[in-house]
């Protein structure tokens, strides 16, 4: 039987199904999504910048900083000035990394573009949905998710490609399934001598449009396979510290509220990595259930 904690992550990542992605006008839960959040530092040279429903982190280094996810588009302005309140630059971003395409996630990033002139990396699938600002037909949420703002000047992020900006190294990984170009984020973040694997992990729960199925899907027939490949890639991470495209999904508010006496030792634990996968395979395993 799934644990207490793997069945309340699993009704968290159902809970963030397309409705909850949907844009302004007719989205009762952007508001929600994008309402304020105070920037926070999480551990040595990392922070979250992102608003209260959708991650954005900040990786700095004084040659420069590393932005992850840029929220929804009304979401931009928030994270700039969350930077701003760090006493960063958003000028001062060289590179901005992309989980997904869907807009709750890359809908801000042509402005933070904009405003930074910093190259934008994304999966070779997600950079289609980037460049023409909308997901393409094999992703379950086609037509369930209104278009965003283009982004123009991209590199592409395949399994397993690295990306530098000064000391701070970032890697690659793969975990399609929610979508077909889903990439996880990984590394480390140092407080003085001592560093910790921090995984930025990717959507990986079953949600999609009315009427499409993950077992059998014309449009997307690698669906199933390609979340049981990411469950399995991010069970394999080295995982100190967890930050999920969703923070609910990972507990971070629960792990922020306790900071406040444990400081950033509240947002260490090496098996939120697995619980967070052990919620998406129960989310699965009920939606293949369902499709029966």
């Amino acid at each position: 039987m799934p644990s207490t904690l793997t069945r309340a992550l699993a009704m968290t990542l159902l809970l963030a199904g397309p409705a909850a992605q949907a844009q302004t006008p007719g989205c009762d839960v952007c508001a929600t999504r994008n309402a304020d959040q105070a920037p926070f530092r999480i551990f040595g040279n990392t922070y979250y910048v992102g608003v209260k429903g959708l991650s954005s982190v900040l990786v700095t280094s004084p040659q420069g900083h590393v932005l992850i996810d840029g929220g929804l588009p009304e979401s931009a302005p928030k994270i700039i000035a969350n930077i701003a309140a760090l006493g960063f630059r958003i000028e001062d971003v060289k590179l901005i990394l992309n989980s997904h395409g869907h807009i709750d996630h890359a809908g801000g990033l042509a402005e933070l573009q904009r405003r930074s002139d910093a190259l934008v990396a994304a999966s070779p699938s997600a950079a289609l949905d980037l460049a023409s600002g909308e997901v393409g037909p094999d992703d379950p949420q086609y037509h369930a998710l209104p278009k965003y703002p283009p982004v123009k000047d991209m590199r592409l992020a395949r399994d397993g490609g690295q990306f530098n900006v000064g000391p701070i190294q970032l890697t690659a990984h793969a975990t399609p399934g929610h979508t077909p170009g889903g990439l996880s984020w990984t590394w480390q973040s140092c407080d003085g001598p001592r560093c910790l694997n921090m995984v930025y992990a990717d959507s990986i729960n079953a949600v999609s449009r009315p009427g499409f199925k993950f077992s059998a899907s014309s449009e997307y027939p690698n669906a199933v396979a390609d979340l049981r490949r990411s469950f399995e890639t991010l069970e394999q991470l080295p995982c100190d510290v967890l930050i999920s495209a969703h923070p609910e999904a990972s507990q971070l508010w629960e792990r922020l509220e306790a900071s406040a006496t444990s400081g950033s030792e509240a947002f260490i634990d090496p098996q939120a990595c697995r619980a967070y996968v052990a919620a998406a395979r129960t989310v699965l395993d009920a939606r293949l259930e369902q499709e029966r």
